[in-house]
């Protein structure tokens, strides 16, 4: 009952609550008592897909969830509206998130909550409540530093009347597109208005999502500190830049998160899963019988949707290139479809195709078998990419993901950027380029380089591992929220 007791609560989306569980675990390894929040309609979709065994958690770790006031989807397994579940959560999660704290508090069963760890998108719900409880609250955000930088920038974009478009003809300017947004802390030598977190391409001054994310990111100054699921040398100029030119609290990069868990001792969390599908572990035995370097690795993640002509591209883009691959297609992966590939193109690559719902990404993209990935260019598809030595095609969907692409392919050195407007020649051409070209070798070259630096930071005594340190530290200090 001494312990401290920190309550953590993700975005209810899937690349925000695996993040999270890995802070949980981390913080729980190092001695708190650990109470994870998910979503109503999220707690039933985990017992689904894991069972009732994997929501049993431990003495001192447990789970609650809270309503997210939408009204449930049809489909249990359904990947909920962005825009109306970010709106939703600020405006009605409030009073459950303090009921629940007072929950806790007056159990007698666990210690009294001591500190949060919030999800950086639920910022405005729960930093009044840490500050209502007098207890410090640190905020958690998952993307990437170089995302954060973009939208912590929209307010500027407004004030300086970039956004909202002045007509849709911005929206296909190429010349637009292409300004560089050289002013901007952190990012302005690699980023152009193209390559900013999608939401501002909008003619719409009332747009939900701009106006959601200024209020969101206007209140990282009030929290304890930032966390960020990075390491310093990846995005090290932007992190300087912010750390020394803005007033904002104490900022700890503490990545790549499953590097830094997997130096520790967590056998006893091994139970303790967060995926809201349900993982088809088959595809490792597959990738068993396979050579050293011969698979591509096909995911958009858990949010992006394609359409049927978009899918059949990619489709014959990748049987044209004759090489092996392993497909996760989500069941909602099609919009207004299920996803039916061609009965010819099964025919063509059923000796050397595999397709799967779901599947337990580190493990594949730490299995030797796997030569490259084509990804949405989600954060935690593009740090699993670093971790795992594997080069990359992009293809952003929305959000930060075209950020993370500009950096991967142009700054990091280890993509390819596909058109958005997809087609199945260049699918082939990329994916021949990654698996055999000189640009593909060029790349390995250089995710390994970054995958040894990642690998530094995480180990004992180097910059992430310390960095977890201070965010114990900023937890237990006491700094209430004011």
């Amino acid at each position: 009952m001494k312990k401290p007791h920190v309550v953590c609560i993700p975005y209810p989306a899937q690349g925000h609550v695996n993040p999270m569980m890995k802070v949980a675990k981390l913080l729980h390894i190092k001695g708190f008592h650990v109470t994870f929040v998910n979503s109503d309609f999220n707690h039933q979709r985990l017992l689904n897909s894991r069972g009732s065994d994997s929501l049993q958690g431990l003495q001192d770790f447990g789970f609650e969830s809270i309503p997210d006031g939408l009204p449930p989807p049809a489909d249990v397994n359904a990947t909920q509206d962005i825009p109306s579940l970010c709106i939703s959560m600020r405006d009605t999660c409030y009073e459950p998130f303090k009921n629940l704290l007072n929950k806790l508090n007056d159990s007698g069963e666990v210690p009294p909550v001591s500190c949060i760890v919030a999800d950086g998108s639920l910022s405005t719900f729960t930093l009044k409540v840490a500050k209502e409880f007098g207890i410090p609250e640190v905020v958690f955000w998952t993307i990437s530093f170089c995302g954060f930088a973009g939208y912590f920038h929209y307010r500027h974009l407004v004030q300086k009347g970039l956004v909202p478009l002045k007509d849709e003809s911005y929206l296909t300017n190429a010349g637009f597109l292409d300004t560089p947004m050289d002013w901007m802390t952190g990012i302005g030598d690699v980023i152009r208005f193209r390559d900013l977190p999608s939401f501002v391409r909008t003619t719409n001054p009332n747009e939900v999502m701009v106006n959601y994310a200024i209020g969101e990111f206007a209140k990282a100054k009030d929290a304890t500190a930032l966390i960020f699921n990075t390491f310093d040398d990846l995005e090290k100029d932007a992190l300087e830049a912010f750390r020394s030119q803005l007033s904002l609290p104490p900022m700890y990069s503490i990545g790549p998160l499953p590097l830094l868990l997997n130096q520790t001792n967590q056998n006893e969390l091994q139970s303790i899963g967060s995926n809201l599908w349900k993982e088809e572990p088959e595809c490792l035995k597959w990738l068993d019988m396979k050579e050293p370097g011969s698979v591509v690795y096909v995911n958009f993640g858990s949010i992006t949707v394609i359409t049927p002509q978009q899918m059949i591209e990619f489709a014959w883009g990748l049987a044209n290139s004759k090489h092996t691959f392993l497909w996760v297609i989500r069941p909602d992966l099609v919009v207004g479809d299920s996803a039916m590939l061609p009965a010819e193109f099964l025919e063509d690559t059923k000796d050397r195709s595999l397709y799967a719902s779901w599947c337990p990404q580190e493990d594949v993209l730490n299995h030797p078998s796997i030569g490259g990935f084509l990804t949405h260019s989600g954060w935690n598809s593009t740090l699993e990419s670093i971790c795992g030595g594997v080069p990359m095609i992009c293809w952003p969907f929305f959000a930060e993901q075209q950020t993370n692409c500009r950096y991967s392919c142009g700054h990091w050195g280890i993509g390819m950027e596909i058109d958005n407007n997809v087609k199945r020649y260049e699918v082939e051409k990329l994916v021949r380029e990654l698996m055999d070209g000189d640009k593909g070798k060029e790349m390995k070259i250089k995710v390994m380089e970054w995958k040894k630096k990642a690998e530094e930071s995480t180990s004992v005594g180097r910059s992430s591992d310390l960095n977890l340190d201070n965010l114990v530290t900023a937890l237990l200090s006491g700094t209430t929220i004011v």
